[in-house]
């Protein structure tokens, strides 16, 4: 029987654990295959509950309690990975933090690098480490950025920074890699129904408490994953979620100020530019 291993970030909740959830719901379609899932996130206690839904469901689940925030956990990541299982098929880069702060208000900068270290050097680290085996396998690579890394949105210095710095390195990475038959998927959420927000940053790099965005109509976090397994499973290029992120890319280059705009309007009244 062959096996596919899979390693998702950010795995203890929110998008990353409805990923694991619904692969490993897709495993029972595969009973020639045996599904592995390695789940990384700080909490080791929901990781904990996320790998008991997943093996309920049939699949193999190692957890690896990861902060990759830090080089040496993400190498770790992959070498516990590697060690027990001898490979690497699909790498989602799902762990990440959220911000929101209006420039003038920050006073000490010093949270932006801790935001860039999770967002992009925590993706960037992982997938340095398991490229060797993801080309061994011609393996997948899922980066889950967000619609504030296409436009910038007020009050996103900070976040939109690191998902246009995420888009960067992944869409070059792309090309790098043609020759060896590794894909690279890039997912934009939008706003989805997770508590990333709440726990994002302030302007005073606390945990901020609550949504400064417009929470209507936010997309449920089981559709998202559909749709970002979806692609996957097609090696989508880009995966763009909801009809106005797919607009704000072509208006982005036709009318810009009205993205601008449109963008503002994202916020909520009191939290908008004064």
């Amino acid at each position: 029987m062959s096996s596919h291993v899979t390693i998702i970030t950010g795995a203890s909740d929110g998008i990353g654990a409805e990923l694991a959830r619904q692969l490993a719901f897709a495993a029972r379609s595969k009973p020639t295959q045996t599904t592995i899932l390695v789940l990384a996130a700080r909490d080791k206690a929901k990781l904990q509950a996320v790998a008991l839904a997943c093996e309920a469901l049939g699949a193999t689940v190692m957890i690896r309690p990861t902060d990759v925030g830090q080089q040496d956990q993400c190498r770790g990541l992959i070498a516990g990975t590697v060690a027990r299982f001898g490979r690497i098929d699909t790498l989602i880069n799902n762990a990440g933090m959220s911000a929101h702060a209006l420039l003038e208000d920050v006073t000490d900068m010093g949270w932006y690098e801790d935001l860039m270290r999770v967002n992009l050097w925590g993706s960037a680290w992982v997938t340095h480490a398991a490229l060797p085996h993801l080309k061994a396998s011609r393996g997948l690579i899922v980066a889950v950025s967000s619609l504030a890394g296409l436009v910038g949105v007020p009050g996103r210095t900070a976040y939109s920074a690191t998902k246009f710095a995420m888009n960067g390195f992944f869409e070059s990475l792309r090309v790098e890699m043609l020759p060896h038959g590794v894909g690279v998927t890039m997912a934009y959420p939008g706003v989805v129904a997770t508590d990333i927000r709440l726990r994002g940053y302030n302007a005073q790099g606390q945990p901020a408490g609550k949504s400064s965005l417009d929470e209507d109509g936010a997309m449920s976090v089981e559709t998202c994953a559909d749709l970002i397994v979806k692609g996957m499973n097609t090696r989508q290029r880009d995966i763009v979620m909801s009809t106005k992120g797919k607009l704000s890319r072509w208006l982005k280059l036709l009318a810009p100020r009205l993205v601008d705009r449109l963008a503002l309007a994202a916020l909520k009244k009191d939290v908008r530019p004064h």
